[in-house]
């Protein structure tokens, strides 16, 4: 029988904490309060501390965050652009969308593939009013380039770090380099829930203050709401959960990091032409939420791994820039490495000897 290795195993986070937050959640389900209580408000200031930021505001999805930042930004006009990666999840157009601003894609770095500051430099006009850059695979981007190119256009600088869960750029936290971090704690994050939710780093009390208020609808006393708003509030047991995983959260980026070790060490000498991992800045401090290479004959590939008992998967398959819901531009460089990308097995408690046994089925397939 092949041996599994699925892409993901949540059940090996959950099974390694869970007298804590079975704990949590009871306690949590006993008090009765379910919507903006005491966990949320205990969760927000212990992700502050973490993320070394002024403010947190718990929201339902990092999609929700993303559109509040630019909300709080005024931000959410046709005619006013937001720029950012094309190699991401769709919610991250998504969030511009709902927003009511206009999505801008660049490209991305062909080594690294995070947002390449040159294409943005390229991008800028009057309209632009964000640049948006995304923290892809755990990875953060030239925050330093970013914060010139913002401060140049005249522009806000919002970060998607919805996958760089305690991410550094240049040995400082994100919200060192901007006022607004968005986070999602969807289920395979880093930092996970069980279910949506998300989270909004802010930089002052005035921007906490609006962002608390949009989240729930903008409501003053009496259920009157002041302005368009969302109803989007991160709940009080996804809470509970949530302040128990993130004191397991540094343990877990560190055996990620070790896991990707393995990997590199593992894959190294396999000729670059056929399979490389995606590359990293230095200057960055990676929380390896995915392990990513960029595979020939990618298909080929999965199915030989699958037949082993392997998962994989693609983190995209089809950049934001050639889907429907969004302008068409050219990309080059995106485009074709979503041809090529492959995410390998990653999850804290992965065995290191299966991480090797994943990398020798990816030299078998190369090279008999």
């Amino acid at each position: 029988m092949a041996r599994s290795v699925p892409l993901v195993n949540l059940k090996a986070s959950l099974d390694s904490c869970r007298g804590e937050w079975q704990a949590a959640l009871a306690e949590a389900i006993d008090r009765g309060w379910f919507i903006l209580g005491q966990e949320v408000a205990a969760f927000e200031a212990e992700f502050a501390a973490f993320c070394q930021a002024p403010f947190v505001v718990g929201v339902g999805s990092g999609t929700a965050a993303i559109e509040i930042a630019l909300r709080l930004s005024d931000i959410t006009r046709r005619e006013q652009q937001v720029i950012t990666s094309p190699l991401t999840a769709p919610f991250t157009g998504q969030a511009i969308l709902a927003a009511g601003a206009t999505p801008v894609f660049a490209d991305v770095d062909p080594e690294t593939l995070l947002l390449d500051p040159g294409s943005v430099e390229q991008r800028l006009s009057p309209q632009t009013a964000a640049l948006l850059p995304v923290h892809l695979y755990g990875q953060a981007c030239d925050l330093e380039a970013f914060s010139a190119l913002a401060r140049r256009a005249e522009a806000v600088l919002i970060q998607d770090a919805c996958q760089a869960h305690g991410a550094l750029y240049d040995g400082r936290p994100l919200a060192a380099w901007s006022s607004l971090t968005a986070y999602s704690f969807y289920p395979t994050k880093n930092l996970p829930c069980l279910g949506d939710g998300g989270a909004l780093a802010t930089g002052d009390a005035v921007q906490d203050r609006l962002a608390r208020l949009l989240r729930d609808g903008a409501r003053a006393p009496g259920h009157v709401s002041q302005r368009q708003a969302l109803n989007s509030r991160l709940d009080e047991i996804q809470a509970a959960l949530l302040r128990v995983f993130l004191r397991h959260l540094p343990d877990w980026n560190a055996a990620r990091r070790r896991l990707a070790a393995v990997y590199d060490q593992e894959l190294a000498g396999i000729p670059a032409e056929w399979l490389r991992p995606v590359g990293r800045d230095p200057r960055a401090g990676h929380v390896m939420h995915l392990y990513v290479v960029r595979a020939q004959r990618r298909q080929a590939l999965i199915e030989h791994l699958a037949q082993q008992g392997i998962g994989t998967g693609i983190h995209y398959p089809v950049p934001l820039n050639r889907q429907p819901a969004f302008p068409a531009t050219d990309c080059p460089v995106a485009e074709r490495a979503a041809s090529e990308v492959l995410s390998l097995p990653l999850w804290p408690q992965l065995a290191e000897d299966d991480a090797r046994h994943v990398a020798r089925q990816v030299w078998k397939f190369y090279l008999g």
